[in-house]
């Protein structure tokens, strides 16, 4: 299968944003070591009202369903305690032991700090998923169309990036990686002057980045090395 294809297939359609959603150039010497090009800093704008495109908000299916099962369980057992109370028979001895401690337990207590460092700590991890994005993973693509939010998978991005740096002419290998600010290009050149491999891999990837339709379109970075002897 093609990196085009590949591309397709992790591309993902996403809803409006009144739905819920689901979320350069390198240069390098003869060392291999890169030095950012300045052309590849700058976000497609792509077309009108398309270059604006966020982040896909990730809806937190399995923290929010932990969540609610807890909560169901511990509003069940209390519930079902009370009714047995109402119903003239003594209380559980769960909640006896647990009024006695809560009763007599002072707070610097190290039972008690440890209780309530767990309790800030899972109420901090519970903020943090509700106000964070989520779905690293998935890239906002430009919008072309009114209504319809699309996103690319970024191991996808990767591999349609290496499938064109390995159509350079002196490319033996290469590896590629894909972030929401930076795309970076390890290449090994067995021959050709490893100057030119990088001046025709900065193009290729750099024409690569723009016809991805990437909505922030990542810096590009390109360090290129001979391989290792032995």
């Amino acid at each position: 299968m093609s990196g085009d294809g590949d591309a397709r297939q992790g591309a993902r359609r996403m809803p409006a944003p009144g739905e819920q959603p689901g979320a350069g150039g390198g240069l390098t010497g003869s060392a291999g070591v890169a030095r950012p090009s300045p052309g590849g800093a700058h976000p497609d704008t792509g077309p009108a009202g398309g270059g604006h495109a966020g982040r896909f908000w990730s809806s937190r299916r399995v923290p929010s369903a932990l969540v609610a099962l807890v909560l169901l369980a511990a509003a069940g057992l209390l519930l079902l305690d009370v009714a047995a109370v109402r119903a003239h028979r003594p209380a559980a001895a769960w909640r006896r032991g647990l009024a006695d401690e809560l009763a007599t337990r002072h707070l610097d207590d190290p039972w008690m700090q440890a209780g309530a460092a767990a309790a800030v700590l899972l109420g901090i991890w519970l903020i943090v998923l509700a106000v964070t994005p989520g779905l690293r993973a998935v890239l906002p693509m430009r919008r072309t169309a009114p209504g319809v939010r699309a996103g690319l998978d970024r191991p996808a991005a990767a591999l349609v990036l290496r499938d064109r740096a390995l159509e350079v002419a002196g490319v033996q290998s290469v590896r590629m990686t894909v972030g929401r600010r930076r795309a970076y290009a390890r290449a090994v050149a067995h021959f050709r002057e490893l100057g030119a491999v990088r001046r025709d891999l900065d193009t290729a990837l750099g024409d690569g980045l723009r016809q991805l339709g990437l909505a922030h379109r990542p810096a590009l970075t390109v360090y290129v090395r001979r391989p290792r002897k032995g």
